[in-house]
């Protein structure tokens, strides 16, 4: 299926891309207009509360810049519910053959999540070649993931789960690794206080990562 982003392109858009789990829709713009000023031109939401699919569409409408995606998609049908929310792809925290079936033939790309040599294959099964580790450091952090690339050679990553901004260029000279996923660029305290400026100003950090 031939789509607006394949998910290589997702990963390529910005070297961290943050993950929020939010309470409340209507952050959601301001959050997203703070992170575009920052240079970051990505937001996964995870589908984790009852305002995640509302704040995909308020983030979508309120910065049509900003190329937003919904997190935490464990079934074919919240995979379809965040397609109807506006989400431009979509990340699992793992992945069933159900639901890789299911990202072969959406309109958006998905990236599932891996944590082991025989998921990354299975992947490859199903014509799938971008992965999200999860969760990262939990599981190795870089040091897994070279030791992944070397007989996966083409698989490419996106690793979440734990990694601060202390360990983003880690990841980043792997050359097996696109981006790196990081609460850290709109930590919940942050979004909750409504504190948009310190939000910018971690998502320039977040911006200036170099591959």
């Amino acid at each position: 299926m031939m789509r607006a982003l394949e998910a290589k392109d997702v990963f390529a858009l910005s070297p961290v891309m943050p993950v929020v789990t939010l309470e409340n829709a209507a952050s959601a713009g301001p959050l997203a207009r703070a992170l575009l000023a920052g240079g970051i031109k990505t937001l996964e939401i995870a589908l984790r509360t009852p305002a995640s699919l509302d704040a995909i569409r308020v983030a979508a409408a309120e910065a049509p810049e900003l190329v937003v995606g919904a997190g935490t998609v464990l079934t074919e049908a919240d995979l379809e519910a965040a397609i109807e929310a506006g989400a431009r792809y979509a990340l699992s925290p793992g992945a069933t053959p159900a639901l890789l079936r299911a990202g072969r033939g959406a309109p958006i790309p998905l990236a599932p999540g891996i944590a082991t040599a025989s998921e990354i294959m299975l992947g490859y099964e199903h014509g799938y070649t971008c992965f999200k580790f999860f969760p990262a450091e939990a599981l190795g952090g870089p040091s897994a993931l070279k030791q992944l690339g070397a007989p996966l050679a083409s698989a490419r990553f996106c690793p979440t789960g734990g990694i601060g901004p202390e360990a983003v260029s880690k990841y980043l000279a792997l050359p097996n690794v696109v981006c790196v996923g990081g609460s850290w660029v709109a930590p919940a305290d942050k979004i909750a206080a409504g504190d948009w400026a310190a939000i910018e100003s971690l998502a320039r950090k977040a911006a200036s990562f170099a591959r």
